[in-house]
């Protein structure tokens, strides 16, 4: 019952919040195609409400034919900041004045900032991912190797996280190989890292893993108890830490056998949860309260997964 009458109680003062927006409420929000699964509105306007700003965080579905005039638009009002996601990321870039270091790696935008009349794209993909692993409590050595499975999106962001973080070597994975190679060569000539991309199948990948303090895994696989797991336990070291960006579900199968081996784990929720507090505090110069944002992304996802 205590659970039900804070939940009834917070949702009592997000609707306060909305009902009391004027023509001085600064504008912050996500745009994507589609855009609706977003939970983002929830965890920004949930930290929103818990410090007391005049702020709304608002969805827009933006299709790629409008995406140019939907982002000069934005800046014609006013907007202050807006989140980026699929299929925007790249296609976003050509709109912008400047990139951040770590967005033109990625190679893609997830932030938007809008200021004196110039915007700015970056990327907080890397720095959630490291905020959230050290938040968990865990920090691999500089100079330190890890593996990557997988090679989309996600996969390149954290390859430069992990660049930037400092790591001596990564090897990164994946069910295509070409993909993973390619992906290796670009960001060990952007990094400077050495980068180095193999197959799943790869007779080298079991000693590869087994020598790595950190494994991540970025493949949506993970997902799917039907799907067989990317790597064996039986290669992983048990003082390894297995880091899975997927957050739903929140222990993954891949998490699941990687504690059994004795491994630390990481879920990817901290991710999520971060790289949205890191726009936050892009758009607003606030250090937001990451609990209030945790707790409200946690409660939207749990009503996704229960209806």
């Amino acid at each position: 019952m205590k659970n039900n009458s804070r939940i009834t109680h917070h949702a009592s003062r997000i609707t306060h919040h909305a009902s009391h927006i004027t023509g001085k409420t600064k504008i912050v929000g996500v745009i994507g195609d589609p855009v609706e699964h977003s939970r983002s509105p929830q965890m920004h306007n949930a930290a929103f409400v818990e410090l007391g700003m005049d702020y709304v965080y608002v969805p827009f579905h933006v299709r790629p034919e409008a995406l140019r005039p939907a982002i000069e638009g934005f800046k014609a009002i006013g907007v202050v900041g807006i989140n980026v996601t699929l299929p925007h990321k790249q296609s976003v870039i050509p709109c912008l004045d400047t990139i951040s270091r770590e967005a033109e790696w990625i190679g893609a935008v997830n932030t938007l900032i809008f200021k004196e009349g110039k915007i700015t794209g970056d990327n907080t993909d890397a720095p959630g991912f490291l905020q959230a692993m050290r938040e968990a409590g865990f920090d691999v050595p500089r100079g330190a190797s890890a593996v990557v499975l997988g090679a989309g999106g996600s996969a390149r962001a954290i390859v430069v996280a992990l660049a930037l973080a400092g790591l001596g070597s990564i090897v990164i994975a994946n069910r295509t190989v070409s993909k993973a190679v390619a992906l290796a060569a670009d960001l060990s000539e952007k990094t400077g890292v050495r980068i180095e991309g193999m197959g799943l199948e790869d007779a080298r990948l079991p000693n590869a893993v087994g020598a790595s303090p950190l494994i991540v895994n970025t493949a949506s696989a993970s997902m799917d108890a039907s799907h067989p797991l990317l790597i064996r336990p039986e290669w992983l070291d048990s003082q390894s830490i297995l880091y899975d960006i997927i957050y739903t579900p929140s222990e993954t199968r891949l998490m699941r056998a990687a504690a059994e081996r004795g491994c630390r784990t990481i879920g990817g929720l901290g991710m999520l949860v971060h790289q949205g507090a890191i726009a936050f505090e892009k758009w607003t110069k606030i250090t937001p309260p990451v609990e209030t944002m945790r707790k409200a992304l946690q409660q939207a996802l749990n009503q996704t997964f229960t209806r």
